[in-house]
């Protein structure tokens, strides 16, 4: 069964703009899946038909879509992240302080990452 993975692309800083563009990744893929997504269509809204890759690449917001038979493993999306990018969180049974400690955590590295 094909897996869907996010590769993360270089960070692109334009003044105050900061995007982290992504790739789609689809390993371990069937022949349908290359077929789908090479010949496959879907309908716009304006009638046209238009590759059914593009229609996904363009609702996801990815650069690219990538499909691979072999199994491919992304560094970045494995099972243990190295030490230094692990989270650790107390649960208490506070939900909302569960929740202000994440968002923390999450502006924390999202501020790290725009530092870079």
């Amino acid at each position: 069964m094909p897996r869907i993975q996010i590769l993360e692309l270089p960070m692109v800083h334009v003044g105050d703009y900061v995007e982290t563009p992504f790739a789609v990744i689809i390993d371990e893929a069937t022949e349908e899946t290359f077929q789908s997504l090479a010949f496959g269509t879907t309908t716009a809204p304006d009638g046209t038909e238009r590759p059914l890759y593009e229609n996904i690449k363009e609702q996801l917001g990815a650069r690219a879509i990538l499909a691979f038979a072999e199994t491919i493993e992304i560094p970045a999306n494995g099972d243990h992240p190295p030490e230094s990018q692990a989270v650790h969180i107390h649960v208490d049974g506070d939900l909302d302080a569960v929740r202000s400690e994440i968002e923390r955590m999450v502006h924390g590295a999202q501020h790290e990452s725009a530092l870079g």
